[in-house]
């Protein structure tokens, strides 16, 4: 059963991931996978818009009708591998248009029928 759906900004450091050749220590910083801002099962998870914005400025706009495959099937193709967990998340991927971000930067992403996440970038 799926509890319900969230804002989720997976930020990768692409400089660490070109030198490593691989994904997992670019994508596993403290605070790199900010969630949020509500939980809700109200929407159509097959076809709400999805935005990012860098300082205000569209990034990224897409609507998950247009993901490669859809909600059901990503979570029939997840449980076939693994058992998940009440609060285990599953991250569907990303629009077209991602980008750098800086220090003093501010990112937003807004999903429709959730809210917006919104997140400072603070050098470590």
């Amino acid at each position: 059963m799926i509890r319900g759906y969230t804002c989720l900004n997976d930020v990768t450091e692409r400089h660490m991931q070109g030198r490593d050749g691989q994904w997992t220590r670019a994508k596993s910083f403290d605070t790199f996978c900010p969630i949020g801002p509500a939980v809700t099962a109200d929407i159509d998870p097959d076809n709400v818009s999805v935005a990012s914005y860098l300082n205000g400025e569209l990034k990224q706009k897409s609507s998950t009708a247009n993901l490669i495959f859809n909600i059901a099937k990503i979570v029939e193709f997840v449980t076939s591998i693994m058992t998940l967990e009440p609060g285990d998340l599953i991250a569907t991927g990303t629009p077209s248009g991602v980008g750098p971000m800086q220090p003093g930067d501010e990112i937003a992403i807004e999903i429709q029928g959730i809210g917006r996440l919104v997140n400072p970038v603070v050098a470590e």
